[in-house]
């Protein structure tokens, strides 16, 4: 057995329930498999048993199973709409099924919602899973930190705000930021605006950070910025303020190519000339990157490589790997295309 499968604490086993129940092992196995020959009394007694606990019947076959079940969860934090929509979630999906290939491992798809947290960790914890992956953590989030109390390995996309320890793989936010504001820089903008993703986000914050930086170094203002969610939707909003407060920039760092697509939109419908009149820089690397108009110049992160590296990590942790490193940092690139 791994260090990871000894400091595991799973959830009651079934002679925890027999014992609870005053009952044999043998005995809670006919009554969660529905066959007869068991007392009315006794039945009772198991189901007892079993709410008191918190039991799961599916325990039995992990415990047939060396304890294992041979399955991980990927965890959204966003509602499920949200991710079928976003190929950034697609991306990452991609990469979680490719490192699974051949490994006889299933993969479970969960969005969570804040009324339903504690049934989420109770499953989670309660041994369906050996595993957890989480991406698009936003704020405060309590989940990664119970679900490692719990004893459940877990690797988080994206750098945590919160939870010291949780392991984490990344992409380089920071400096793909720096060096789109550089690159605006060397084109020779000016009144360079940036629409930012959400407040409650380590990747909006580190990717604000980074083009602040890059306009520092020139010696710019760092006054335009809007925040907006990672949608085409507020990417349009933002940038309909940004005129608003400042029609004659010339150039705007965006922070998700999804939103992206909503400021080329808005600047279209305003009249203004992409590149020539503004220069728009996106991040991610997207399909729609290379499809929008003008095919839009772009910060590169390998999502579907985030998504591999963060499953080579757990399942490391799964393996009881020693040396596995708390945190990865990925690459990224300046993809340069049409709008800037």
């Amino acid at each position: 057995m791994t260090d990871v499968a000894r400091n595991r604490r799973p959830g009651p086993r079934l002679e925890e329930v027999a014992r609870a129940a005053g009952v044999s092992r043998s005995t809670v196995s006919r009554v969660i498999n529905e066959e007869p020959y068991v007392s009315a009394k006794a039945r009772d007694a198991v189901h007892q048993a079993i709410g008191a606990l918190g039991y799961s019947p599916n325990q039995a076959a992990r415990t047939l199973a060396g304890n294992r079940a041979n399955c991980i969860a990927l965890v959204v934090s966003e509602q499920g709409s949200r991710v079928l929509s976003d190929p950034f979630f697609a991306g990452v999906l991609r990469g979680v099924h490719a490192e699974l290939a051949g490994r006889r491992v299933q993969l479970v798809l969960m969005m969570t919602q804040q009324d339903d947290e504690q049934d989420l960790v109770g499953y989670l914890a309660g041994g369906h899973v050996d595993g957890v992956l989480m991406v698009s953590l936003h704020g405060q989030d309590p989940l990664p930190l119970k679900l490692s109390e719990a004893g459940v390995p877990i690797v988080v996309g994206g750098r945590p705000l919160v939870g010291d320890g949780i392991r984490y793989v990344d992409s380089d936010n920071f400096n793909g930021a720096l060096e789109a504001a550089r690159y605006l820089v060397s084109t020779g903008r000016r009144r360079i605006a940036s629409i930012a993703g959400p407040r409650d986000m380590a990747v909006g914050m580190d990717r604000l950070n980074g083009w602040r930086r890059g306009m520092a170094e020139a010696g710019l203002a760092t006054d335009l910025v809007v925040h907006a969610d990672f949608t085409p939707d507020d990417g349009a909003a933002a940038m309909a303020d940004l005129l608003a407060r400042e029609p004659d920039l010339d150039a705007v760092f965006v922070a998700a190519d999804i939103m992206a697509l909503g400021a080329l939109r808005v600047l279209h419908n305003k009249g203004r000339r992409i590149p020539d009149d503004v220069a728009v820089v996106g991040f991610d690397d997207l399909m729609i990157a290379s499809t929008a108009l003008p095919p839009l110049t772009t910060v590169r992160q390998d999502v579907e490589q985030l998504g591999r590296t963060m499953t080579w990590c757990l399942l490391g942790q799964l393996a009881g790997e020693e040396g596995l490193p708390p945190s990865l940092l990925l690459p990224t690139s300046l993809v340069i295309r049409s709008s800037a």
